[in-house]
């Protein structure tokens, strides 16, 4: 069973960092693009920053300059230091990632999975 856990959120003043952790745990090959999803009261969720397993990055707009997604392969995490928070950027915030695992005794297949979501918080 593949498990995704983050931490790391809570509630910053404006102005303020946080840094989110995800770790993969669990039973697979490895893994592919990872991203991060956040979902604010009343609107959709929305895609923050991916990073593929070669490191390559894509921000949202909104966070382009403030926010940085990277990750550790030897330790299958992800992370995202997030600097100069605003009060919009007050969500739940997703772990995504697109986890090789084992699919019958001789063959693997491609599963996204999430976490359980960790909340962030930016007062004015």
């Amino acid at each position: 069973q593949v498990q995704l856990v983050e931490s790391g959120g809570g509630l910053v003043q404006a102005g303020g960092s946080l840094r989110l952790s995800c770790a993969v745990s669990g039973a697979f090959f490895g893994v592919n693009d990872m991203r991060w999803y956040r979902q604010a009261p009343g609107k959709q969720r929305e895609l923050v920053a991916g990073i593929t397993s070669g490191g390559n990055t894509n921000y949202a707009d909104s966070v382009k300059g403030r926010f940085t997604i990277s990750r550790d392969n030897a330790k299958n995490t992800v992370h995202l230091q997030m600097n100069n928070l605003k009060p919009d950027d007050t969500a739940i915030y997703y772990c995504n990632a697109d986890i090789r695992e084992p699919f019958g005794s001789t063959s693997y297949r491609s599963s996204a999975y999430w976490g359980q979501g960790t909340q962030v918080t930016v007062s004015s």
